[in-house]
């Protein structure tokens, strides 16, 4: 070993103030070379690696000084040498391919975390660290916070990438909670364009089949409704016929519906996280500007595209105005607004739950399907079921100590 000019030094034992620092200030008194650097903590149980190299062939002096350093801090400390040929190998990955796997629901066990670990393996990734992204956890069930999120850096080529999504949505499925897949790179650290569906996304109900209770045809529009979110029908035809059953309605309706919407869980949250870090924020929605303005108004968003129904003396005509915000139309709002912001579209984020959300979600740097439709979530990228609309914020890579109210309020 004291030739070898590489060394790994693992050292683990209880956190102490000034650990780091005694050990590097030995390095750096033998002239060491520190190749890589980590450190990790957990319940105040310390777990810290050091790759250096010895530049003055001391590297047996070095070992003598950290030893007795170690005893001194009653820690475990332990020596691997390293081959020139292990460690080029080691950096020749450097290039591979990383990809952020978020694993988030009400509660997550080892049961969720072996069973996506075991499919990592299969596809020949290796983890190189896990994050938990969400407050530490209180033995108090009663006391628990309301979701659980964990983070895996993983790197390599999957075996066969289509394959392991669907294991994802299918594992999800089964064990109740969300799995996010998402290639590392600096675009997904700088998202800065969010775009939102409104009806069961933002809200928790379609204000079309709302309006239609009211004016007595809330089934036939609810029949229509559920085959267009299902893309079973063309968005534009469905919704033609559905505003047509409309036709009549005083207009005070949409005042009452607008004060009571259903605001879907996590929303205020997310609202104040994204305006607080900059971010630009959308609703395109193909429900009604009179709804979506209420929303706009409320929660600060910048931007709020949708249908304008047309009114006659205080009453809904049947007919709309202007062209329909379908899906086609969602996306080339995402794309204007982009453009207008001057943000790369791989900078953007579209979330949405029926079908004509997905051409939306489709180029965007990150599509997410929220509570979505079967259909939806097998061609979205992500899918988000189990938790609030705020669960987002994990997928964007944020932990619970960034988000302390103390520092939102700041």
């Amino acid at each position: 070993m004291e030739n070898s000019e590489i060394i790994l030094l693992n050292i683990n034992g209880e956190d102490k103030m000034g650990l780091t620092a005694a050990l590097t200030e030995i390095l750096a008194k033998h002239g060491a070379f520190i190749l890589d650097i980590g450190q990790s903590d957990i319940h105040r149980n310390l777990s810290l690696g050091i790759l250096f190299k010895s530049m003055n062939d001391n590297s047996g002096e070095i070992m003598k000084d950290l030893l007795f350093k170690a005893y001194e801090m009653d820690v475990n400390i332990r020596f691997t040498p390293i081959s020139v040929d292990r460690y080029s190998n080691w950096v020749s990955m450097q290039g591979k391919n990383r990809y952020i796997i978020t694993l988030l629901g009400r509660i997550l066990t080892a049961k969720q975390i072996a069973a996506v670990s075991k499919i990592i393996a299969e596809q020949n990734l290796n983890i190189d660290n896990i994050v938990r992204l969400t407050g530490r956890i209180p033995l108090n069930e009663k006391e628990r916070a309301a979701k659980s999120c964990v983070e895996l850096s993983v790197r390599g080529t999957p075996n066969d990438r289509q394959q392991m999504q669907e294991a994802f949505l299918a594992l999800s499925s089964e064990l109740n909670f969300d799995i996010s897949f998402q290639e590392e790179s600096m675009y997904r650290r700088m998202r800065r364009l969010i775009c939102f569906d409104m009806d069961s996304t933002l809200i928790q109900t379609e204000v079309i089949d709302e309006l239609a209770e009211r004016a007595g045809v809330g089934e036939r529009v609810k029949a229509i409704t559920e085959l267009a979110m299902q893309g079973e029908i063309d968005f534009e035809e469905s919704f033609r016929q559905r505003v047509k059953l409309l036709k009549g309605l005083d207009v005070s309706v949409m005042k009452e519906i607008a004060t009571n919407l259903p605001i879907t869980e996590g929303l205020d949250r997310l609202m104040k996280v994204l305006q607080k870090v900059g971010f630009k924020t959308a609703i395109l929605s193909g429900g009604f500007t009179y709804f979506g303005n209420h929303l706009k108004e409320k929660y600060g968003f910048d931007y709020m595209y949708a249908n304008e129904l047309e009114i006659a003396n205080g009453k809904l005509t049947g007919n709309y105005v202007g062209d329909v915000v379908d899906g086609k139309r969602k996306a080339e709002l995402l794309r204007l607004i982009a453009q207008v912001e001057r943000i790369d579209l791989r900078q953007t984020v579209a979330v949405g739950d029926g079908a004509n959300d997905l051409p939306m979600l489709d180029i965007a740097g990150l599509g997410i399907a929220f509570h979505a439709k079967p259909k939806v979530k097998q061609n979205a990228g992500q899918s988000l079921s189990t938790v609030g609309i705020d669960g987002i914020l994990y997928f964007l890579g944020y932990k619970d100590s960034m988000l302390d109210s103390k520092i939102l309020n700041s």
